[in-house]
């Protein structure tokens, strides 16, 4: 069983930064892709940023400059620096990781949620 816990989410104020942390724990061979979504209320959930396992990232248009995803693969964390937060990145935010999890078998798991408020 695999498990991802979230950290980091909090109100902060526009121009404010944020870091968001996910870990996964359990059994599984190794991680593939890393990724950061969000939801805001009546939206559809969104990728925000995705590493995959060679260090490679992409990013949302609206977020390309501010935020940076990066990965610690000795301990399995995916981290998300949001630098000069807008009220438009208010949401819940979402790990989701792709991992082997034994001999040619892949999954996909996600992280509970973290809210982020950016408020004045």
């Amino acid at each position: 069983q695999v498990q991802l816990v979230e950290s980091g989410g909090g109100l902060v104020e526009p121009g404010g930064s944020l870091t968001l942390s996910c870990a996964a724990s359990g059994s599984f061979f190794s991680i593939n892709t890393m990724a950061w979504y969000r939801q805001a209320p009546g939206n559809q959930r969104e990728v925000v940023a995705v590493i995959n396992s060679g260090g490679s990232t992409n990013y949302l248009d609206s977020v390309k400059g501010r935020f940076t995803i990066s990965r610690d693969n000795a301990k399995n964390t995916v981290l998300l620096q949001m630098n000069s937060l807008k009220p438009e990145d208010t949401a819940v935010y979402y790990c989701y990781i792709s991992l082997q999890s034994g001999y040619g078998r892949w999954d996909n798991y996600w992280g509970q949620g973290t809210q982020v408020t950016v408020s004045s």
